[in-house]
């Protein structure tokens, strides 16, 4: 049981993943709804944004922003932490609203985390002193997004205007 909550503790953008999909297989269980390609699309893509962005950038401001509420103490902190703190709160809110907004919405929750993570990386990569470390699995999960918001643009363009409304 340790070795577990070292684990999720550990990959925390991994294991918001795995919730959020965990959750919208319990939404799509629910007998009430059709489960069309669409749906299941739509749902799979607003629990990852719900919890892999909204929570997943509320984690990461609370990080930041604790380093600089602890700079205001008398501890070190990186540089800019509470701006950083501050622009993931933004991109949280960002993807706790785009949990239940269209297409365009979604788009713009996804790309901010992932220009952050890859920003991070190719500073990283370039040798920007002070930048953090990037784990693989933090690189993995925007490509899970994008994959999910592909799915269901594609698969809205198969119905019909009608169909589309009752989504």
């Amino acid at each position: 049981m340790n070795e577990m909550l070292r684990l999720a503790l550990g990959h925390p953008e991994l294991m918001l993943l795995a919730v959020g999909l965990v959750a919208a297989g319990v939404t799509l269980l629910d007998g009430r709804r059709a489960r069309h390609p669409a749906r299941i699309a739509r749902v799979l893509l607003g629990w990852y944004l719900g919890c892999a962005v909204g929570l997943g950038s509320l984690y990461a401001a609370a990080r930041y922003g604790m380093s600089g509420l602890a700079a205001g103490v008398g501890a070190a902190a990186a540089p800019l932490a509470s701006q950083l703190g501050a622009a993931y709160l933004g991109m949280s809110v960002v993807g706790f609203l785009a949990a239940g907004g269209g297409l365009g919405m979604r788009l713009a929750a996804l790309v901010g985390p992932a220009v952050a993570i890859y920003g991070t990386a190719l500073a990283r990569l370039a040798g920007v002193p002070g930048v953090p470390a990037v784990p693989v699995d933090a690189l993995l999960v925007p490509l899970a997004g994008f994959a999910l918001l592909a799915w269901q643009a594609r698969a809205q363009s198969h119905r019909s205007v009608f169909a589309r409304s009752r989504l």
